[in-house]
């Protein structure tokens, strides 16, 4: 298992936006851009390692600066030319710069200093009866937006992967996302993840009493 002090302080960088992911979670990528195909080429020749970063809102050239590095654990060719990959998400990283290099795409130098506690296993107090009021309200939210999730399937999970599948795919902006990403622990996560629900079911509210 590759251990946290052996990551490398440089890593090739895929901007997403409005996606995130967390340590200890499984994501599938589609890549058919030719700058990501030679990211992946590169990366299957190397570490495998890929970090998953947002671009800014505002700045979309920038970068923000929290993102997530994964190892790339699934590879397959279609044959139109795609990858079809399954990234393992190992830690969160804060990016120090970004270099200028002669390649496709974009690398970064990163610090995983902050986030020392991502490669261990999680013991903090939080239970399934916990979550209730989470689990009701995203129902309500996602059936508005038209979202769909195996509910018994997530009641299945350990509550950390609960916890980081529903801020993944919960349909929030590409800043609630960053936010929950940010959020230095499990036990923050769940409440800044409540704080968001709120805003969104507070908003439906006055905008049907308004009508």
């Amino acid at each position: 298992m590759l251990k946290k002090e052996n990551f490398p302080a440089l890593i090739p960088v895929f901007p997403l936006s409005n996606f995130i992911f967390f340590p200890g979670t499984n994501v599938p990528l589609n890549i058919f851009e030719p700058r990501y195909i030679k990211m992946i080429n590169d990366s299957m020749k190397n570490d495998r390692l890929i970090g998953m970063v947002q671009p800014n809102k505002n700045s979309p050239n920038k970068l923000y600066n929290v993102g997530c590095v994964g190892k790339i654990i699934g590879f397959n060719e279609t044959t139109d030319g795609r990858y079809l990959i399954i990234l393992n998400g190992l830690s969160r990283f804060k990016i120090v710069r970004e270099i200028k290099n002669e390649k496709l795409y974009r690398e970064c130098e990163v610090s995983f200093k902050d986030f020392e506690n991502d490669m261990k296993l999680n013991k903090e107090e939080i239970k399934f009866s916990d979550l209730k009021l989470i689990f009701k309200d995203l129902k309500t939210l996602f059936e508005r937006k038209g979202y769909s999730i195996d509910w018994n399937d997530l009641q299945k999970q350990s509550i950390e992967q609960a916890i980081n599948n529903l801020s993944m795919s919960s349909p929030f902006s590409l800043e609630e996302k960053q936010i929950l990403l940010e959020s230095e622990n499990l036990i923050l996560r769940k409440n800044k993840l409540e704080e968001i629900l709120k805003t969104y079911l507070l908003d439906d509210f006055n905008n049907k009493t308004l009508q």
